[in-house]
């Protein structure tokens, strides 16, 4: 009875031990277009974990993906924001078909991650509560009493889905930073 018990128990560690090993999680937790990620993150100086994470959140990895807000591609890039980055990226020609280019979409949304790292001094939440909420609602709610004691840091972000997709992208981003480590890749 013992003997059956502890085999019980050695198997079903073995299998626990099976899955949470790096390679596995690896292969439930995948990063399709890491080519792109890594290239576009090192020309911009992001964290390419966290750009992954972002992705993940923001898409599922999903190119063709739209948000009910006509954001596009993998890091689901507005229209005004798209418009914006192939002005600064100096895009001639730009349409909104192409933020489903990966390329392009990883690239807008690498640029656009780094300006946002610029205007919040590298603060990661900040940075993505700026890029699911608005920066201007960041830069806003950094004055509010209600949700910043110091103007510097948020305590409390009032939008329920920024404040879920802050806490979701930083799970990934720690699950990616753990498994995958892009970021060493630099």
């Amino acid at each position: 009875m013992q003997k059956g018990r502890f085999l019980i128990l050695l198997v079903f560690f073995i299998i626990i031990l099976y899955f949470l090993h790096p390679w596995m999680i690896k292969k439930i937790f995948p990063i399709p277009y890491k080519e792109e990620i890594i290239k576009y993150s090192t020309i911009y100086g992001v964290d390419p974990d966290l750009v992954a994470a972002i992705i993940k959140t923001e898409s599922n990895f999903d190119p063709y993906a739209i948000s009910r807000k006509e954001a596009r591609g993998l890091m689901q890039i507005s229209p005004i924001t798209g418009k914006w980055a192939a002005k600064e990226l100096k895009r001639k020609n730009f349409y909104l078909e192409e933020l489903f280019v990966t390329d392009i979409n990883i690239q807008m949304g690498c640029w656009y991650v780094q300006k946002l790292n610029q205007q919040f001094d590298g603060d990661i939440r900040l940075i993505l509560a700026a890029y699911n909420g608005g920066s201007g609602n960041v830069s806003k709610w950094l004055m509010d009493k209600r949700y910043s004691t110091n103007g510097e840091q948020l305590e409390y972000i009032p939008f329920p889905e920024t404040r879920n997709y802050v806490e979701k992208v930083l799970f990934y981003h720690k699950l990616y930073k753990r498994i995958h480590h892009l970021s060493e890749i630099l």
